[in-house]
């Protein structure tokens, strides 16, 4: 399966806009990679739920395809669930799909 996972931790706005935007933004508009998925997981939720410039890259990966989940249990704990669903960002307890990608041999890189 051509398809890679970004596992998106951190509440590092600096390293989301000037490498993991870009380089799955990159990734998918060059074809490298057929498919490319954002996990939203731990402090990155509450970065995406209140900041607007992250908000702006966050539609434009979805405007090129890119899907993007993020983690329900740390959505509700920020208090970000809505917002982030407004966005269309699909919300699930992380646990059993990322342990499905893991045991997929599906490639993930984290941030």
């Amino acid at each position: 399966m051509d398809k890679l996972n970004i596992l998106w931790t951190t509440d590092n706005k600096e390293v989301f806009l000037n490498m993991l935007s870009m380089y799955a933004i990159n990734s998918k508009k060059e074809e490298w990679w057929k498919n490319v998925n954002l996990i939203i997981w731990g402090p990155s939720a509450r970065l995406t739920g209140e900041d607007s410039e992250i908000q702006t890259e966050i539609f434009e990966m979805l405007n090129n395809g890119i899907t993007i989940e993020a983690c329900k249990d740390c959505c509700d704990n920020y208090g970000v669930t809505e917002k982030l669903e407004m966005f269309g960002i699909h919300m699930h307890y992380m646990g059993k799909p990322l342990t499905d990608y893991i045991k997929n041999n599906e490639k993930i890189l984290t941030f």
